[in-house]
């Protein structure tokens, strides 16, 4: 009997055993950076390979290891090997052996290392090139155009062909080996069982986001580098995380893609073609679940996430975070501007490929202002110039209102607070009765202003992603404050819009109980009432 094996495992946990005359005699296994090197096992794996050693495994006792519990802990973690993986893609260890494994062995070496990550991001930016492919077709009148000839009117085809489509798109397809796997070994009637239990347990809902953490910093270590270790921890997770916890690790990795894309969608209805809402539901149904997965997953997953007590701490605390200070010696949990100066570390250490690269990406917010604006009674079907320009006209005012109220905060901000808050509202107000003589002027309707607002809010973001990538120039000119007000007020805005939701369902008491009782089973719902009963108990005895 021939055994083959394609020999691509390069490590089989920990504690990983050397053969230690191989390594010493061949280089050794430690490796001089820690950044990308991050993920150290299995580079010592390359290693091995690539000096025409071979990695086996020998299985003497099998202990399941025990892993993360909370949202957070996994996301950390998964955030911590998308960032390693990254490195890897990068790295010249990577390349060599893609060089010099033959065709077969190459295929498995790429599935059962770096594939899987770049596969996640290339699903993550299929879901960009369709919405934003459509917002051209709709922004440009092509896609009415295609759907107003005969032979795609009443088109049963299209629509039977779209249907099955959106089920693919969810997801089942992917599903099957799974499935295929518990039949055999349990039956298929458990394995149905099994995938009915999952998907009532939200498992959809949890690797969906999941898969916007592998996305997002696999992509940005590949753009700039910068792998780093991610303390996890390995405590049973039965405490409730506050909303500016959650904001504060999910607000780049997941919040501002998924309102990015709610955007797009939304911007997709209104000015798209009147078509069917079946159609409509079979095209959008996938990246729908994907934005609520991406948006309100964290809290869902947060024990005690919906009790008005606790929702009314969480906001108290995020907006106290929101208002602190920054400086030298600030944590970034006390203040909102230490988190925000650390968000940006990246842009720090990059390259000019880098910034270049995260200009150009940014430029894709601007398509939202370009279609938008001619399609405002303010054109009246007119493509001039001067009809964009007067956008941009506004875009200039609210920096320089902005950069009023940052000089105003360093002159009155810290001695005279009735003084700047007097400034902030009168500048507010003249901005306001500007705008709003400009729209009585033109003729907008209050259609054209919700438009207008979803057109010029993506390209304020594309002005403050721009100008932290061109950070040490603003900061010559003076304009550095502007930007930081500028983002200020978008982080407001955005927590405003994802804590919405949360309080609405918070004033509903049976919502708290019924996501304990479905998403966590038994030990663990025993275990935070415990929590609740010693935590009244302590406020009791304090209070006494």
């Amino acid at each position: 009997m021939i055994h083959f094996t394609s020999r691509v495992r390069f490590h089989y946990g920990h504690p990983d055993v050397f053969d230690r005359i191989f390594h010493i005699t061949r280089g050794g296994v430690s490796k001089a950076s820690k950044v990308i090197n991050l993920s150290e096992d299995i580079f010592s794996g390359f290693n091995s390979t690539l000096r025409g050693g071979n990695i086996t495994h020998h299985e003497y006792m099998q202990v399941g290891k025990g892993r993360d519990v909370g949202m957070n802990q996994i996301s950390l973690f998964e955030a911590k090997v998308a960032n390693g993986n990254g490195e890897q893609t990068i790295s010249r260890d990577v390349y060599r052996l893609g060089r010099r494994f033959d065709f077969y062995r190459m295929l498995s070496f790429y599935f059962t290392t770096v594939g899987f990550y770049f596969s996640s991001m290339v699903t993550v930016l299929t879901v960009y090139t369709f919405l934003y492919g459509q917002l051209y077709m709709v922004m440009s009148g092509l896609e009415r155009a295609i759907l107003e000839k005969q032979e795609i009117q009443q088109n049963r085809s299209l629509e039977t062909a779209l249907a099955s489509q959106s089920i693919f798109q969810l997801g089942l397809l992917l599903v099957l080996p799974m499935v295929m796997e518990i039949g055999l070994e349990k039956g298929f009637r458990t394995a149905l069982g099994e995938f009915i239990i999952m998907q009532l347990q939200l498992a959809s809902v949890f690797f969906t986001f999941q898969l916007g953490t592998k996305a997002h910093y696999y992509g940005r270590t590949i753009l700039h580098g910068g792998a780093k270790y991610r303390a996890t921890g390995r405590g049973f997770v039965v405490f409730h995380a506050k909303f500016a916890d959650n904001y504060r690790l999910y607000s780049r990795s997941h919040f501002v893609k998924g309102l990015e894309l709610f955007i797009l969608l939304v911007v997709y209805q209104v000015y798209g073609p009147e078509q069917s809402s079946s159609v409509y539901l079979f095209v959008t149904i996938s990246m729908w679940f994907l934005v609520a997965s991406w948006l309100f997953a964290p809290f869902v997953f947060n024990p005690s996430g919906f009790e008005w007590q606790k929702t009314v701490d969480d906001w108290t605390d995020w907006n106290r975070w929101m208002g602190n200070r920054g400086g030298i010696g600030i944590a970034q949990e006390r203040s909102w501007e230490s988190w925000w100066e650390g968000e940006q570390q990246h842009l720090k250490h990059t390259s000019v490929r880098g910034r270049l690269l995260e200009i150009i990406l940014a430029l894709r917010f601007l398509l939202y202002q370009y279609g938008i604006v001619y399609h405002l009674n303010i054109a009246h079907h007119s493509r001039s110039v001067l009809v964009y320009g007067l956008s941009w006209l506004v875009m200039v005012t609210v920096l320089l209102v902005l950069k009023m109220v940052s000089m105003g905060r360093q002159r009155f901000g810290t001695d005279f607070q009735l003084m700047f808050r007097i400034l902030k509202g009168l500048l507010f107000l003249g901005f306001v009765s500007v705008m709003t003589v400009l729209f009585v002027v033109c003729g907008l309707t209050i259609s054209d202003v919700f438009a207008g607002i979803l057109g010029f809010m993506p390209t304020g973001w594309a002005l403050l992603l721009i100008g932290q990538a061109c950070r040490s120039l603003l900061k010559k000119v003076g304009f550095w404050d502007s930007i930081k007000e500028l983002a200020r007020a978008y982080e407001y805005v955005m927590g405003i819009v994802i804590f919405t939701p949360i309080v609405v369902l918070s004033w509903f008491p049976f919502v708290s109980e019924f996501q304990t009782r479905l998403l966590f089973n038994q030990a663990f719902s025993r275990g935070l009432q415990i929590s609740r009963i010693l935590a009244g108990r302590k406020d009791g005895h304090t209070t006494g």
